[in-house]
């Protein structure tokens, strides 16, 4: 699937842009959205939704060259334990622990080589765990 920005987003406000469109599609996909930008001191996860009866922690990555590494090899495993911890705090303070079924995905925008304004849009499911 390939997504357009129809405006030229700045540098700025890219990520907003990615995340604000990864859960209009995630929302149209059926997914709930419980939390933005969830922030503890430990770490920050973009999207915390209901997919049925699972809760999924949604980290966006948007990409515009993948020189490095793609968008999804850039949740490496510091990211990981980063988002990890702060979906133990969210649970926590919800009192969610060992009561809802979890998950982490991956909603990766990638730059196509191939049109200056579209991305590649890959949406990975259970992406790592715990």
């Amino acid at each position: 699937m390939k997504y357009q920005f129809h405006s030229k987003p700045t540098s700025s406000n890219q990520g907003l842009l990615a995340e604000r469109w990864a859960r209009t599609y995630l929302e149209q996909c059926g997914l709930k959205t419980l939390e933005l930008n969830y922030r503890t001191p430990r770490g920050e996860i973009d999207l915390i939704m209901m997919d049925e009866a699972t809760l999924v922690f949604v980290e966006v990555r948007l990409r515009r060259h993948s020189g490095f590494a793609t968008a999804a090899q850039s949740i490496d495993g510091p990211k990981q334990r980063r988002i990890v911890a702060t979906a133990q705090h969210y649970l926590q303070r919800n009192q969610l622990w060992e009561k809802i079924p979890c998950r982490f995905d991956a909603f990766c925008l990638s730059k196509d080589n191939g049109n200056e304004e579209e991305y590649q849009v890959e949406w990975l499911q259970n992406a790592f765990s715990l």
